[in-house]
């Protein structure tokens, strides 16, 4: 049997493929191991896996992981990997490079990711062939729901958000300004904090149309600044995205991407399908 995973900052999602090619899908919350180490990995995935996955049967595991870009990251995500299923080869790689194979497969061009964090890169048909660092979400991750989180969190605090908008944020969650600080600066996991609130400002967009295009065009308005239009000969190559905020705001993205004279590809939610048939292809339990 094998296991599939594409972890992003909040979510894993896994395929398990069972000895009669079975495809078995289950999630599990996400694993970034600049914020996650081993064993709060190894915890998780205690509680977070199904009780009738049998770990010990596994053979191989495929992880693509958010912040799997290091030696030192692989290595937290593997032995917390090793622990659970014992018998099975390990291997991680990016969640970027699982981006790639599902949005361009074997054809080179420029992929992107917009979810809790930000990534991009040029593709050369198998491997990364260039990448800008988006920096994590302290320091930029432009246009994910992390920086569009942010912008939403700023305006609700400093009372710029619209009244109505303002009084829902707070029907939904009832934090003051210092409980925000305090999430923020004081417990883990602060990139998932903020984008959590892209997908309250999703679920309210109708009502605020012009609010919500302000707010997330601006995001992407940066992404594109700061990272796509710094890729050379950008505007040759379709833009072509993973990530719930990109699919979720694939009409203003659009927008802004035409404004930047780059023509929209492939946008879709998760890759986790084409990576099971990536690895149906190629895994040793069908061959």
């Amino acid at each position: 049997m094998i296991v599939i995973a594409d972890g992003g900052s909040t979510k894993t999602n896994w395929c398990l493929i069972n000895e009669a090619g079975r495809k078995i899908l289950f999630n599990t919350e996400g694993y970034n191991p600049y914020f996650s180490n081993t064993e709060y990995i190894v915890g998780s995935l205690k509680v977070g896996l199904p009780d009738h996955l049998e770990t010990e049967k596994l053979t191989e595991v495929y992880y693509y992981g958010a912040g799997c870009s290091t030696d030192t990251n692989k290595k937290i995500v593997a032995d917390a990997m090793q622990q659970i299923f014992p018998n099975a080869e390990i291997n991680i790689g990016h969640d970027l490079l699982a981006s790639c194979r599902a949005l361009l497969g074997d054809e080179e061009g420029f992929a992107a990711i917009l979810g809790t964090g930000t990534n991009t890169c040029l593709y050369d048909g198998k491997d990364i062939s260039l990448n800008i660092d988006s920096l994590g979400y302290f320091l930029g991750d432009e246009g994910s729901g992390c920086y569009i989180g942010k912008r939403i969190l700023a305006d609700y605090m400093k009372g710029y958000m619209p009244k109505g908008l303002r009084e829902a944020f707070y029907d939904n969650f009832a934090l003051t300004n210092e409980d925000i600080f305090d999430n923020i600066y004081n417990k883990p996991l602060p990139n998932r904090f903020c984008a959590s609130f892209s997908k309250f400002l999703y679920d309210f967009k109708d009502s605020y149309e012009e609010y919500t295009f302000n707010t997330v065009s601006y995001a992407f308005s940066a992404f594109f600044e700061n990272l796509v239009i710094h890729y050379p000969n950008y505007k040759d190559y379709k833009l072509n995205v993973i990530g719930s905020v990109g699919y979720s705001f694939r009409d203003i993205l659009s927008v802004v991407a035409d404004k930047y004279e780059m023509g929209i590809g492939k946008i879709i939610r998760s890759p986790i399908d084409d990576l099971v048939d990536y690895h149906l292809r190629t895994s040793k339990m069908t061959k």
